[in-house]
Formats: C-alpha cells, sequence, structure tokens
C-alpha cells in the first residue's frame, strides 16, 4: 500500500512541534466544531447565567495554546485532550475565585434577575470534583484521563 500521508490537522501539529507557532492560526478553525462541542459539554455543567460562555472558554483555551513553547503534539486527539482539559482548568480556576473569601465568595449576591443566581455548591462541587480527578491522576494517570474526557469532553 502506499505511505502513510498525515492529516492536514496532524501536519499542522508537527509543524507547530518544529517551532512554526503560526501554525495554530491555521489549525484553530479546522479543529472549532470540535473545541466547541468540547466547550459546550463543560459549560453544560455550569450554573446558569455563568459569566463565560462558550466561545469565551474557547478563546481563553486558545490564548494558553498559544504560549505552548515547548508543545509536543501527537495527533488530533491529543490536541483535543489538552484543550479540554486546559478548558477545565480555566473554569476551575474560575471556581475558586468565585469561591475565594478574600473576594467575597463566602457571600450571597444577589442579582437582578433570578435566572441568575449565583450557585456556590456547583462552583465548590466542580473543584472539589478537580480535587479528585487530580488525586485519582496520581494513583493511575491513565484513569484520570478517560475520567476527564467523559465527564467534561462528552
Amino acid at each position: 500500500m502506499g505511505a502513510n500521508i498525515a492529516s492536514p490537522v496532524t501536519e499542522l501539529l508537527l509543524r507547530w512541534n518544529d517551532g512554526e507557532s503560526s501554525c495554530l492560526d491555521e489549525l484553530i478553525p479546522l479543529l472549532e466544531q470540535e473545541l466547541r462541542r468540547i466547550a459546550h459539554c463543560h459549560m453544560r455543567n455550569e450554573r446558569p447565567g455563568h459569566t463565560l460562555q462558550t466561545t469565551a472558554l474557547i478563546n481563553e483555551a486558545y490564548l494558553k495554546l498559544v504560549d505552548q513553547s515547548r508543545a509536543n503534539w501527537t495527533n488530533r486527539a491529543h490536541f483535543l485532550a489538552v484543550a479540554s482539559g486546559m478548558m477545565r482548568h480555566l473554569l476551575v480556576d474560575h471556581a475558586r475565585r468565585l469561591c475565594s473569601v478574600r473576594r467575597g465568595g463566602a457571600k450571597l449576591h444577589l442579582p437582578l434577575k433570578e435566572d441568575l443566581v449565583f450557585s456556590p455548591a456547583k462552583s465548590k462541587a466542580l473543584v472539589a470534583l478537580n480535587d479528585a480527578l487530580d488525586e485519582l491522576a496520581e494513583l493511575n494517570p491513565r484513569k484520570a484521563q478517560e475520567v476527564e474526557m467523559r465527564y467534561f469532553g462528552g
């Protein structure tokens, strides 16, 4: 049979590994729908009226991906798993900020609209889930990755 021809995504990832950071600009449009699906899966587990929206979550993850100076991407699935993990960490960091006593997270804020009520329980649950995943990763990194991809990646 013929030679193994890499997909455009894999080719761009390999070029990015070689230091061509501009490849990310070509890569994101090719993976936009998958990134949007992953972000949507993350956001459906959040409280209604969350300050981050799907597009903002993708953009924040993009900014973190751009800062990856030592990327060593193997394929599309690896890239999407890392992007999903970044989205999860962004949401966990956001939840931690909301729960921080220093920032008034222990106080209940009354919004103007009833459907935008802050849910400390959901934020605490996300932080607890993240901590549990970190503990599982210490014991069995593969299982932690499977749980993360099922729960957050759909």
